[in-house]
């Protein structure tokens, strides 16, 4: 801003020693010194309220609140984000964006996620949540604003999520109008990964969701579990040693008319391919096994 302060208006000449002065000059003087002083008083003030402080001036709370305001060509180093512990919660859970960027929960049973005070529309914002599911029975749902990149969640079906193990999950939630539409990004589970490695299925295990190919090696009769995928995603499950049956309880199951199924493997090389559309486990190849 352009100063209104005028040094020159001062007429440090005067008085002029050793001779009678005007006492107007005085008085000319001191008006504008006066009005300096208005003037070096209002800008001062007027930098308190607008200006980023380090630490807040004496008698003061520090607030650097931007409000929205444009920030160009800024370089920075060291940057932190506020982290911002929701502690353990179960049930309907609000993530509020003012609060800090970066939030955290543990689950004491499923959640419900809502979110509040996204930027107004045509501001792009996030919001990092890292989840620590104590429990594979606690869910999290997401709401119906979440509608983009869905299809990279493991273990999502209709906005609920079921994770195939206990531990720490980061999701990001991005929008730019509002919070009306919302996409979600899996940090820690690649979409590679989901297509390319293999498991070792152990006896009373959840096969993984995080790997396209599960192949087992029974001892004796032993049992897992499949819960539901994400639209697209194909899952290959192989007996590669007999040691007796392998029978696999599916979540959604395409080949039944509702709830779950399962698949019996009773020899050496049995196998199939399963791809989850419509919400369902379908199977599309097979070799051996039996489905029930």
């Amino acid at each position: 801003m352009a100063s209104s302060i005028n040094p020159n208006n001062i007429d440090t000449a005067y008085p002029v020693a050793g001779q009678d002065n005007d006492s107007q000059g005085f008085r000319d003087n001191f008006t504008n010194i006066k009005t300096n002083f208005t003037y070096s008083k209002s800008e001062i003030q007027d930098l308190q309220s607008k200006v980023i402080l380090k630490s807040a001036l004496s008698g003061t709370t520090l607030d650097n609140d931007m409000a929205g305001a444009l920030v160009t060509s800024m370089k920075v180093t060291d940057l932190r984000e506020t982290r911002v512990p929701k502690g353990t919660l179960s049930g309907s859970v609000d993530l509020d964006i003012s609060e800090g960027p970066f939030q955290t929960l543990t689950t004491s049973g499923s959640v419900t996620l809502s979110f509040s005070n996204w930027p107004a529309a045509a501001n792009h914002s996030k919001l990092r949540l890292q989840l620590t599911v104590a429990n594979i029975s606690h869910t999290l749902t997401l709401p119906a604003a979440v509608s983009l990149g869905t299809d990279g969640i493991t273990g999502i079906n209709s906005n609920i999520i079921t994770f195939p193990e206990t531990g720490t999950y980061d999701f990001e939630f991005t929008t730019n109008d509002g919070g009306s539409t919302i996409n979600v990004v899996d940090l820690n589970r690649s979409k590679e990964n989901i297509r390319y490695n293999s498991e070792d299925l152990a006896a009373s295990a959840a096969a993984s969701l995080d790997v396209t190919a599960s192949y087992f090696d029974t001892a004796t009769a032993e049992t897992a579990t499949l819960a539901a995928g994400v639209a697209g995603q194909v899952k290959v499950f192989a007996m590669t040693t007999d040691g007796g049956d392998m029978v696999i309880t599916v979540a959604n199951a395409g080949w039944k008319a509702s709830g779950s199924g399962t698949i019996t493997f009773g020899d050496i090389g049995d196998g199939c391919t399963l791809m989850y559309l419509n919400s369902k486990w379908v199977c599309i190849g097979n070799n051996g096994c039996t489905f029930a």
